[in-house]
């Protein structure tokens, strides 16, 4: 598994790129996804795929160590759907 650094340095090599430029767009990209989702938009990256928030449902569930039923609250979660070209890349 590659980590974030690994992933800048070899972003910083694909993009002829100094690693501290390739890191503040990792991270503003990383950052504009967060506020896109989180104000209830979805970023479409045509060939790749679809980050977006989707609502989860309140449901009820059981405390493990008692066994009582329990509420969960209904939230967001973020998701990410695999666009055809990245699904298509993977399977060749």
């Amino acid at each position: 598994m590659m980590n974030k650094s690994d992933f800048v340095a070899k972003l910083a090599e694909d993009a002829g790129l100094k690693k501290a430029d390739a890191e503040r767009f990792l991270d503003a990209f990383v950052s504009n996804v967060k506020e896109l989702m989180a104000n209830g938009d979805s970023l479409r990256l045509v060939g790749f795929g679809t980050f977006e928030a989707k609502e989860r449902a309140a449901k009820t569930g059981v405390n493990p160590a008692t066994g009582e039923k329990i509420e969960i609250a209904a939230c967001k979660v973020p998701s990410f759907k695999p666009g055809k070209g990245l699904k298509e890349e993977l399977n060749k």
